[in-house]
């Protein structure tokens, strides 16, 4: 499981290098500054969390058990939800994608709990 989740730790640090480039460039002048600024939190939050997946594959390969996975999982949820809705919200305009994001936040939260009571555990 180390070896998944630092891979995907790495991939989703490289998908928020490029869409933060591509926001940077090329969304520049196509977004209002508030659309634009919702982008980059998503950015921002993927980016985080990428390296947090990164530590999940350190804490993994140090205790590895169910809880740790549970928080890998619950990152990659989180990115997908949180940094996806923000990122389908700032292109489209669709304000109700704007629902999603909190589930997405939640998803963190749970997580980083779950890292919480690991190292509580040991």
């Amino acid at each position: 499981m180390e070896r998944v989740f630092f891979a995907l730790g790495a991939i989703s640090a490289f998908i928020a290098v490029a869409a933060g480039a591509f926001g940077a460039h090329g969304l520049k002048s196509r977004l209002s500054s508030e659309m634009l600024s919702i982008f980059e939190v998503g950015v921002r939050y993927q980016m985080y969390h990428s390296f947090a997946l990164i530590a999940v594959a350190w804490a993994y390969s140090r205790s590895p058990s169910g809880l740790v996975i549970t928080s890998g999982w619950l990152f990659i949820l989180g990115i997908i939800l949180f940094s996806g809705s923000l990122y389908a919200l700032s292109l489209t305009g669709v304000k109700i994608l704007g629902a999603i994001t909190p589930f997405g936040g939640l998803a963190f939260l749970a997580a980083w709990f779950c890292l919480f009571w690991v190292a509580l555990k040991k």
